[in-house]
């Protein structure tokens, strides 16, 4: 992989995986911020984009697996793929964390008040995740399904009723954001997810499976953000082309 100065961030994780962790080393935002170009990323982050750009390369050496894996599906297969991997994740841990931070509210609340904040945007992004994963389901991963069947039946292809894919695409990116900052505010109330030097089990592991959570929606707001959404728009573009010869 060649990567310069002007490379997007997205498209060095999209093309290797493995650099995703380089990026949360240096507090450089691949999913939301995966549109930024590596000098400008290292810009925000006070870096040289030589150094990392070093940095990059020496990872993308070793070829990822799961990232050739996620490149070979085709955009309805890696919908699926999101919808059982990370959506699934989402609805599984989210009542798990969410019990986990009730009982150390109530046990510790007294002395660490931060984390009433933190439960409460959990809570928060609970509610918007649930709300967001299901207008996927819903609306725009169908979407997507059918245009991969019109093409490749070479049937017509009938726009939905929202327009064009623009517009949901534009909605899930901006929740995305939305859910980007929450987590950020998150990690900042826990100290980057440290616990304090007397926390208890339960504590701990609350911190644990939240930073894992971020983990997770990184990676599944960057398959969607910087592999699906690109592919649904060019899907769309080449099936409106077709119907206009």
């Amino acid at each position: 992989m060649i990567i310069s100065g002007k490379t997007g961030v997205g498209e060095v994780v999209r093309q290797n995986f493995r650099t995703a962790q380089l990026f949360r080393e240096y507090n450089i935002d691949y999913c939301c911020g995966g549109e930024k170009s590596i000098s400008e990323a290292c810009n925000d982050a006070g870096i040289t984009t030589d150094l990392l750009i070093s940095q990059l390369e020496n990872i993308a050496e070793n070829s990822d697996p799961d990232t050739e894996y996620i490149n070979s599906l085709a955009p309805d297969e890696l919908s699926d793929y999101i919808v059982r991997r990370h959506h699934a994740y989402v609805r599984k841990n989210i009542p798990v964390i969410s019990e986990n931070l009730d009982k150390i509210c109530d046990v510790h609340g007294s002395s660490y008040p931060e984390l009433f904040k933190i439960r409460k945007l959990f809570a928060e992004s609970a509610e918007e995740l649930e709300s967001h994963m299901n207008k996927e389901e819903s609306i725009l991963f169908p979407c997507i399904l059918k245009m991969v069947k019109s093409k490749k039946e070479g049937s017509p292809y009938d726009p939905r009723s929202f327009g064009p894919v623009a517009n949901p695409v534009r909605m899930m990116i901006a929740e995305h954001e939305n859910e980007g900052k929450r987590f950020e505010k998150i990690a900042e109330l826990s100290g980057n997810y440290i616990p304090p030097a007397d926390a208890c089990t339960s504590f701990r592991t609350s911190y644990r499976q939240l930073e894992e959570f971020e983990r997770d929606l990184h990676r599944h707001v960057h398959l969607e953000n910087n592999i699906l959404f690109p592919e649904a728009l060019r899907l769309e573009e080449e099936l409106n082309g077709s119907k206009n010869k």
